[in-house]
């Protein structure tokens, strides 16, 4: 199949992780696979094939620049699937696929946040909606887009393969020398983008109350503000210095080898006020690593409470603080968490079933219109 894939992202995150992965998985499959892309984009050093990126504009759901560009583009290469992954491509993909009438529209929805009249309208219009959960399938069927036979469910897949080898190899006693830190540290992290949605400044809050008891206790924030003046970074940092963190949380940003951080922690906690899948949790269950979480929407199908991990409520910062401590106190269970955490990943989140999926998806949309 000839694919374009359309991306107006400038920050890379969960969504960005699936599309590189999608993308690069059907190219092995010897599918062709086309580009669009805001220059600058983060997608592009993650890609395998570079040679066919069309750098486009992709300014708002409006860009008709951007619209008679994608149409030349599925023109030139006779694209069969124009597959889009954010709301505001949504309808500049839709507008190219009702201008080439043998270009099938497909639309992945990765959030659980409202739409717009006009995107609603864009996905009616849709030959297949992918869902990343069944929580997103349900939003969407409520909110009545589309028949519900439009709507296919695909788990977000992970790189399983990757994550055991990196706990194969993992010298742990190297890794928190890296950041000055003993070889008794109880490591505790979180990843996501540094946002109050993810529920960060409650895990500090958490945090404050367990240093005491837990000397050896160490918290570590990863990922990036994209607020345009930094003031969620600020508004951590600032938080860590009242709580008098310093010696015990720190911040650290994109980590480039996540595999290895995921690895080494004694505990990944998510905060999140929502998720609609949970990329970050599905990683660090592909890791290993023992699971506590905000019983967001997308966690809740990830874990199931008490076999792979645990459960708590969103925005409740003394039950976080207790379920942490009891957790780091007690290293039989979370081996035993972590094992079971890593058989869920291996069973339901695999990088090959999320592309065959996919692939069978496309192929359906095309069958229809023969």
């Amino acid at each position: 199949m000839r694919i374009l894939q359309i991306s107006s992202a400038k920050s890379f995150g969960g969504g960005e992780r699936h599309l590189a992965d999608l993308a690069n998985g059907l190219a092995r499959r010897g599918h062709e696979l086309f580009f669009a892309l805001r220059r600058n984009s983060p997608l592009i050093p993650e890609l395998n094939d570079r040679s066919r990126v069309s750098i486009v504009p992709l300014r708002n759901s409006f860009d008709a620049q951007s619209a008679r560009t994608l149409d030349r583009l599925v023109r030139k290469h006779q694209i069969q699937i124009i597959h889009a992954h954010m709301a505001r491509d949504y309808p500049l993909a839709a507008y190219a696929a009702r201008a080439n009438p043998n270009a099938n529209l497909i639309v992945t929805r990765h959030v659980l946040f409202p739409l717009s009249r006009l995107h609603r309208l864009t996905l009616s219009r849709a030959a297949r909606i992918i869902a990343v959960s069944p929580a997103v399938a349900s939003a969407l069927q409520a909110d009545g887009v589309a028949a519900a036979e439009k709507i296919s469910i695909v788990l977000n897949g992970v790189d399983v393969g990757k994550f055991a080898r990196a706990k194969e190899s993992l010298d742990r006693p190297a890794f928190l020398g890296r950041w000055n830190l003993p070889p008794e540290t109880l490591l505790v992290g979180t990843v996501g983008e540094l946002t109050p949605l993810k529920g960060q400044e409650e895990l500090l809050q958490a945090a404050s109350t367990i240093v005491n008891e837990l000397p050896h206790a160490y918290f570590v924030i990863a990922g990036t503000d994209h607020s345009p003046d930094g003031k969620n970074q600020r508004r951590l940092e600032q938080v860590i210095a009242e709580l008098n963190l310093s010696d015990h949380a720190r911040l650290v940003g994109w980590l480039d080898d996540s595999a290895e951080f995921y690895c080494a922690l004694d505990l990944f906690v998510s905060a999140s006020h929502t998720e609609s899948f949970g990329l970050a949790i599905a990683e660090a269950m592909a890791s290993g690593a023992a699971v506590l979480t905000t019983a967001t929407e997308g966690a809740r199908e990830l874990i199931t409470e008490g076999e792979n991990g645990f459960l708590i409520p969103i925005g409740d910062v003394r039950t976080l603080a207790s379920s942490m401590s009891r957790l780091l106190t007690q290293k039989g269970e979370r081996h035993r968490l972590g094992l079971a955490a890593q058989e869920t990943a291996r069973e339901k989140f695999s990088l090959d079933r999320m592309i065959a999926e996919t692939e069978k998806i496309y192929e359906a949309a095309i069958g229809d219109r023969n």
